[in-house]
């Protein structure tokens, strides 16, 4: 079990991080909290020692995204309403977030992690190929296509040429 300080880093370095990628998985605040709960969790469990910041970091990104992945699977989720989408219904709120983000997040989960990983964490191909356990080209390959979509559906917003 890892000690109290060691937590307490990791919440400050990699708290937004797990955040943003929970939020780009699950579209709800609430199931991006406990998630955020559990990735933490898991940490302080973890016996495992890590090599470096990098490889730390890009296990708690592996952890969040399987996390992630793991409550979309789960069949509660799938056979239920978040209360945040009946209250916007109801009352007519829109979310809060950029036209950008929004299209970013209606993108396939496997261009959004790709797409999430590079332009909003900085990480290049080759780390990303390794963060999701990928080959390089396939992550150039859905780079591309992700990008060639999201180009797409800006257009037809009214952004871009």
């Amino acid at each position: 079990m890892r000690s109290e300080q060691e937590v307490n880093r990791a919440l400050d370095e990699y708290a937004d991080t797990v955040q943003r990628i929970c939020f780009t998985h699950l579209k709800n605040e609430f199931e991006t909290e406990d998630i955020f709960q559990e990735v933490f969790i898991k940490y302080m469990m973890y016996k495992g020692t890590f090599e470096s910041k990098e490889h730390e970091k890009a296990w708690i990104i592996r952890v969040t995204i399987n996390s992630c992945k793991d409550l979309i699977k789960n069949f509660f989720r799938g056979n239920t309403v978040p209360i945040d989408t009946i209250t916007n219904l109801c009352v007519g709120e829109k979310a809060d977030y950029s036209d950008v983000w929004q299209t970013v997040l209606e993108l396939p989960v496997k261009y959004r992690d790709v797409i999430y990983l590079h332009y909003y964490e900085q990480y290049s191909v080759p780390e990303i190929s390794s963060i999701l356990s990928m080959k390089e080209n396939t992550v150039y390959s859905i780079l591309s296509r992700g990008r060639s979509r999201l180009e797409e559906r800006l257009k037809g917003e009214g952004y871009g040429k």
